[in-house]
């Protein structure tokens, strides 16, 4: 719980036409290689927003090597469940698979539990769009809109006095943002420090669509906002 309470935050908030996940990245540094993770991968870039399956994105805060190994858990159980059973798996079963995962960890002699705690946003025909979180003593809830990580308490009671429950898509962004731009330890927001992303359903097909966004993308979505770096600052840092 120690490391969770120290990691980046990790967002979500529910609207009724999609899901927004937003996290704080604390790995940074001019001379880290960014390159794979500018390009935007189907898994996200590697640090705290992964893609568990078409229809769930998870956010991660904590031991990000926990992590990985949670979330490479959770795309076997994901495909396990969609060749047994010829459909997306529900996201309180995935919740719940993982959760048992992470409860008998707690049980036993030798092992320690899993440092991580996990938002998952996801989508299935019978709840609808719906967001967990679970942390690690393995018992997981429902939110509407929640936050884990450093200044989560902060970030609670501003999604408590803003969040409605007719919010759409475009309000739950703003909300987000904003409520990481007032929460994240960092004085400006920017594509280097946030991971951003999306569920809705595809107007055409009705089918999940999630969207991990690239770095470029994070920065014209802020500017639109009215968020992003000043140009002053990025021609003093020139």
């Amino acid at each position: 719980m120690e490391a969770i309470s120290h990691a980046g935050s990790v967002l979500g908030v529910l609207s009724k036409d999609g899901i927004v996940l937003a996290a704080e990245k604390k790995v940074t540094g001019k001379l880290l290689d960014l390159s794979g993770s500018n390009q935007g991968g189907y898994g996200g870039s590697g640090e705290k927003i992964f893609m568990l399956n078409s229809n769930v994105v998870a956010g991660v805060a904590g031991i990000t090597a926990d992590a990985n190994s949670l979330v490479n858990y959770a795309r076997q159980a994901a495909q396990r469940h969609l060749f047994t059973y010829n459909e997306d798996i529900p996201v309180e079963v995935l919740a719940q698979r993982l959760c048992d995962l992470k409860q008998g960890y707690t049980q036993y002699g030798g092992l320690r539990p899993f440092g991580v705690s996990l938002l998952y946003a996801g989508y299935d025909p019978h709840y609808n769009f719906q967001l967990y979180h679970s942390d690690p003593s393995g018992n997981y809830s429902g939110w509407k809109a929640t936050c884990v990580g450093a200044n989560s308490g902060t970030a609670q009671s501003l999604l408590k006095q803003e969040y409605k429950d007719d919010i759409t898509m475009d309000g739950a962004i703003d909300l987000v943002l904003r409520v990481m731009s007032k929460t994240m330890d960092s004085t400006t927001l920017g594509s280097e420090k946030l991971e951003f992303a999306t569920l809705t359903l595809d107007p055409e097909t009705k089918q999940p669509k999630a969207r991990i966004y690239r770095p470029a993308e994070i920065d014209a979505l802020l500017q639109k906002q009215g968020l992003g770096k000043k140009e002053e600052d990025t021609e003093m840092k020139s």
